[in-house]
């Protein structure tokens, strides 16, 4: 089945493209837990050694047996159960594993295009490394990153955002198949290689509609001039796409190159565990202290304190101040900057500084209304707020700019539909989250307990409470920023019929 889709209940497999699709929509799932996928649903019925399978999810690579239970297991859980209650992969004890369920074959189409916006579309895929030095990939990572924020920040241009765009990285595909994946007419590629003090990037933007290459270009330069060649680079997109040469607002750039591999590096972690989380913390202060003037150190240091509250179940005061502080310090050094400005909002927002977070807000999507993570925070925000329909467009328009996004933006979406009285979706939306945060099974429990399935509640507010054993009610309705006494009444009534403490 090498190359096809693969339909499974309601899942749609595309190993090429590296996808899930639950019900159409797209499931976050990791690459090596798609990698373990592919092979096992490739194969139903068949007993797949964990050597066979180890060697699927990462090849030519030495690892412990225990990230293959790991994985496993969340597969597992994402996927959920079989309609007769049994388990999609089965445990063939001291084998392996196996693919209980029934699996179709479908042709190799992806799914149907996402029809581009009215404006010229773009994204940069991501850059490759072709340095033989793996510890380059995050120079690579960074270019590439760097573009999309430059792209972003044109008037005039529609641009995807990075998660989606990575959600590319490694995988052999057709580029007009991509374009139309995430809605876009045009692609940049390229590739980079940092050594010996120079920097060699080669860059084309295609038009994946008629097939031409608009520019295309190799920069050879000193390591001093990255950034000046990604502004040129910048430049020359916008020229062929939009007719004229013109440059983005001038950003703040790191002085010293290990400061900013470290925040790509950071960055990276942010989305995982506790532990990678406090492994973020130690390379954003080192960062910090090698360059105290880059501005997106002191960003990605604020959203690792904020992160921090995530996982401790709820903010301290001296986590909140720390955040606090450090977001406004990287909006003192690059107030042009979209992504520190909604940092900063979102931090005022649970600060209770409403007004400032409002109008910090507007100024981050008037930087850039391309700025997907904005639009997904401003739906948390607007829906406490009680501006529900308002919130459901705002999370909307942030999947449309990161169609393959970060998992928090399902929990932003299964809150605006609970909110909405919209319980069925919110449990497909949260169940949905590869993640499966803590704070999504508090959300989930709630709209069980809506829909009258209070077992299936109960049982979730259970597993909260197991990471979050100080959680009450009271306290978490006095800390989160609700402006709304209806919208704030109604989660409180869905936690209470969960069973969660008073």
């Amino acid at each position: 089945m090498q190359g096809s889709r693969l339909a499974f209940g309601p899942f749609v497999l595309d190993p090429g493209a590296g996808t899930l699709l639950r019900n159409d929509v797209p499931v976050p799932v990791g690459y090596r837990a798609l990698k373990l996928l592919a092979a096992l649903a490739g194969r139903p019925g068949d007993i797949l050694g964990k050597a066979e399978l180890m060697d699927a999810a990462w090849p030519g690579m030495a690892v412990e047996e225990g990230n293959l239970t790991v994985q496993i297991a969340q597969l597992r859980k994402l996927l959920g159960p079989v309609d007769d209650d049994g388990e999609w992969i089965a445990t063939v004890p001291r084998v392996g594993y196996r693919f209980a369920g029934s699996v179709e074959q479908l042709g190799s189409a992806g799914r149907s295009p996402m029809p581009p916006p009215g404006k010229p579309s773009i994204a940069v895929l991501p850059f490759v490394n072709v340095s033989n030095d793996p510890e380059q990939e995050a120079f690579a990572d960074g270019l590439t990153e760097d573009l999309i924020t430059d792209l972003a920040r044109i008037s005039g241009l529609f641009v995807i955002a990075r998660n989606s765009a990575f959600a590319y990285k490694g995988k052999a595909m057709e580029l007009r198949g991509i374009a139309q994946d995430l809605g876009v007419r045009y692609l940049l590629e390229g590739s980079a290689r940092r050594a010996a003090g120079r920097v060699r990037i080669n860059a084309q933007l295609v038009d994946t509609v008629s097939g031409d290459h608009l520019w295309a270009e190799r920069f050879d330069r000193s390591l001093d001039d990255i950034f000046a060649v990604q502004d040129e680079v910048t430049a020359r997109i916008v020229e062929a796409l939009l007719g004229r040469l013109r440059a983005p607002l001038p950003r703040n750039r790191p002085k010293n190159l290990e400061a900013y591999d470290l925040c790509v590096r950071a960055r990276k972690l942010m989305d995982d565990s506790p532990q990678m989380a406090r492994e973020a913390h130690l390379m954003l202060t080192r960062a910090v202290s090698l360059d105290p003037g880059y501005a997106d150190a002191y960003r990605w240091l604020a959203m690792n304190h904020w992160m921090g509250w995530v996982h401790s179940g709820g903010p301290s005061e001296s986590s909140r101040s720390v955040a606090l502080e450090l977001a406004r310090k990287a909006v003192a050094i690059d107030p042009d900057d979209a992504g520190c400005r909604w940092v900063l909002a979102y931090l005022f927002a649970y600060n209770r500084n409403f007004a400032k977070a409002d109008a910090e807000f507007g100024k981050a999507i008037e930087l850039d209304p391309n700025e997907a993570d904005v639009w997904a925070a401003l739906s948390d925000i607007t829906v406490l707020a009680g501006r529900v329909e308002e919130g459901l467009e705002h999370i909307r328009k942030a999947f449309r700019l990161n169609p393959f996004p970060a998992s928090w933006y399902y929990l932003a979406l299964g809150q605006a539909q609970y909110a909405a009285g919209d319980y069925e979706a919110a449990v497909e939306t949260l169940r949905r989250d590869e993640t499966y945060r803590t704070s999504s099974r508090r959300f989930l429990a709630a709209s069980l307990a809506q829909l009258g399935r209070l077992d299936e509640a109960h049982a979730e507010a259970e597993l909260f409470l197991v990471g979050n054993p100080d959680f009450t009610i009271r306290h978490w309705a006095a800390t989160e920023p609700f402006r709304d006494v209806a919208t704030l009444e109604h989660f409180v009534d869905g936690c209470r019929k969960a069973g969660l403490p008073e």
